[in-house]
């Protein structure tokens, strides 16, 4: 009944619509009652990735038809920065985009026993809500590097990739910092993590690598042979994609493995706020992490895992998330990344 009603009752929007940010997808899942409240959520997350968790908050209130509207991070943030876009609920990748928006007074505050439930650095003034942690990780294709080991840490890459460049010219793929929020974000905290980061890059930019502005198309490149490895994917969308390919490899490397904090806001001017910080509940509630994790392959908050993995390093929801969003420092930072990437 729940597939039949999401058949019928799909209404696919046109990107760019009249919005004044760029729109990726609009979504309309209409309320499968009689009376009807709508929820306004604008996402960076592809609508078939929350979909199951739609349809499932639907059911527990089935007056509530859900706008789910997908557009990049930098455009959802330009979104309530800049146009004040009418959102109950905002959900992002880009923790520093969010962080600013947050910071910035642009969130609302809200709290409940949900939010409550939640670690300390897994949530920040009431504010901003983490609902999932995923790993950044590599992804290789095994028949592309021949038979070349799998690289374990940064090293491992840079040796690799500078022992037979002729391999991986212009088969390497990595995200675009300057077009790409959550692209930004890896780049400047894998900067803050190690120096061997610009050594990478300099690496990469002496063999032509392919820039993109999401995960999901580096894995589609890989999966059509166009790419023999891709650097800082989000695992979350190429575990679940990658899972049956046998030539394909889902990498954490051993150095550090950086850990996203996917995040929820509510906008001080929500048309229904309420509504927002219901369906936030019902994303950190135990039928919403359970369907985050199982359905929609985005892992729940869980410390324990954490604790299991020595390699990977959370990025905590602080203010110094802000520290590269400065104009100045990110010019700087931009400048330096496209002079190590420019030598081809």
């Amino acid at each position: 009944m729940r597939a039949a009603l999401l058949a019928l009752g799909l209404i696919l929007g046109i990107a760019g619509s009249a919005a004044g940010f760029t729109v990726e997808e609009e979504v309309r899942f209409p309320a499968p009652g009689t009376e009807r409240r709508e929820l306004a959520i604008l996402s960076t997350t592809d609508t078939g990735v929350l979909k199951p968790v739609i349809a499932a908050f639907q059911k527990r209130f089935p007056d509530v038809e859900v706008h789910y509207t997908v557009a990049n991070s930098q455009e959802v943030f330009a979104a309530i920065h800049d146009e004040s876009a009418a959102f109950d609920l905002v959900i992002s990748s880009a923790m520093d985009l969010q962080m600013k928006l947050a910071n910035d007074g642009f969130a609302a505050p809200y709290r409940s026993a949900a939010t409550d439930a939640l670690p300390g650095w897994a949530h920040w003034q009431d504010r901003l809500f983490a609902f999932a942690q995923e790993n950044v990780v590599l992804i290789a294709s095994r028949r592309a590097i021949g038979g070349l080991s799998l690289p374990q840490t940064r090293r491992d890459l840079i040796d690799m990739l500078r022992d037979d460049p002729e391999r991986f010219r212009g088969r390497i793929g990595t995200y675009d910092p300057e077009l790409s929020g959550a692209g930004y974000l890896f780049a400047t905290q894998d900067a803050r993590q190690s120096d061997s980061f610009w050594r990478l890059a300099e690496v990469m930019g002496g063999l032509a690598p392919r820039l993109y502005t999401s995960s999901n198309a580096m894995i589609t490149d890989l999966e059509q042979g166009r790419l023999a490895l891709a650097y800082n994917v989000l695992g979350s969308y190429a575990g679940p994609r990658l899972a049956s390919d046998d030539d394909a490899a889902v990498v954490e490397l051993e150095d550090y493995t950086l850990t996203l904090l996917r995040t929820g806001l509510i906008p001080v001017g929500a048309p229904d706020p309420a509504l927002g910080g219901g369906f936030l509940d019902f994303l950190l509630g135990a039928e919403g992490r359970r369907l985050v994790g199982e359905e929609a392959g985005l892992p729940p908050i869980d410390e324990v895992a954490l604790s299991r993995g020595p390699h990977l390093r959370p990025m905590r929801l602080d203010p110094g998330l802000l520290v590269f969003l400065d104009a100045i420092k990110r010019q700087a930072f931009l400048d330096e990344w496209a002079a190590a990437l420019q030598q081809n």
